[in-house]
């Protein structure tokens, strides 16, 4: 799998020349199998750059949108998605295994006026719902991504629900888990040792970073996790490498590569071997 960020922002796309090298744009990851069919993960304001990059590439006609939860920095962007207006693609919008409904409503929702301009009727790509990642530990494999890719949902806790996923391709994995709190439970999340055992030996997590430790005195029960919060969770699954996810919108560049020196001490005063990066916009990894 080749993995690209197209945005890692939280909770509000943030430009500006403080941002410049991990980027403003919210959540969008794109995963490319060995076929070169597309899988993307979120919608927020990072999935128009990669549209026009499709609109120049193609190589794959066929889309499958996999979209964590409804929040509106993971769906702001999908109206500015150029090949959601061109009949040449398709489009399978998933979820997890009882979300996929509802996240049609809210994309089709945030097109009706008065809150955009342009009709949802404008959009001429061929949509189909109700495809979705089975629950974590299941066998089955999403039916409309490529088969050699298996994706399983895991519930996060965050307010209001959602899903991350866990891709798995020729025996490696990717395990997504943005706008997860690990020291807080809500309705529908799951307990600490099985996130830990869904990124137990994965060679890749990328992972909510949101707060220091001192910004989550103020914002525990939000829905993100602090920095220490990924690297400790990743160093318990001994996971290969971690990318620290869902920045902050008030977090600097400099501030991000101070956050970066300290999971990196962290990690090397606990005697582990994860590597650990700020994930940036514009970010490639192969798994």
């Amino acid at each position: 799998m080749n993995i690209r960020i197209w945005g890692c922002r939280g909770s509000l796309t943030t430009p500006g020349k403080e941002t410049l090298r991990y980027g403003g744009e919210s959540t969008c990851v794109e995963i490319q199998s060995e076929s070169g069919q597309r899988i993307i993960v979120d919608a927020g304001s990072g999935i128009r750059k990669l549209g026009l990059a499709m609109m120049k590439d193609h190589t794959a006609s066929h889309i499958n949108l996999v979209l964590t939860h409804s929040h509106w920095d993971h769906l702001s962007g999908f109206p500015f998605f150029m090949p959601a207006y061109n009949p040449n693609y398709s489009i399978s919008v998933c979820g997890g295994p009882v979300a996929q409904q509802c996240l049609w409503g809210y994309l089709t929702h945030a097109m009706e006026a008065p809150y955009f301009p342009v009709e949802f009727s404008a959009l001429k790509a061929k949509f189909t719902v109700g495809c979705h990642c089975d629950r974590l530990h299941c066998d089955h494999t999403l039916p409309a991504i490529d088969t050699s890719i298996e994706c399983h949902s895991i519930p996060l806790n965050h307010p209001n629900g959602g899903y991350g996923f866990k891709f798995i391709s020729r025996g490696k994995s990717f395990v997504f888990l943005t706008d997860n709190e690990i020291r807080h439970h809500h309705q529908g999340g799951l307990p600490r040792k099985v996130y830990v055992d869904a990124c137990r030996d994965v060679e890749l997590l990328f992972h909510d970073a949101q707060y220091t430790e001192e910004e989550y005195a103020t914002t525990r029960g939000w829905g993100h996790s602090t920095y220490t919060d990924a690297v400790d969770l990743a160093l318990e699954a001994s996971v290969k490498q971690l990318g620290l996810f869902h920045h902050d919108p008030n977090r600097t560049d400099d501030e991000l590569d101070q956050n970066v020196d300290r999971c990196r001490e962290r990690i090397q005063k606990a005697g582990g071997t994860l590597e650990c990066f700020g994930c940036a916009e514009g970010m490639t990894l192969e798994v």
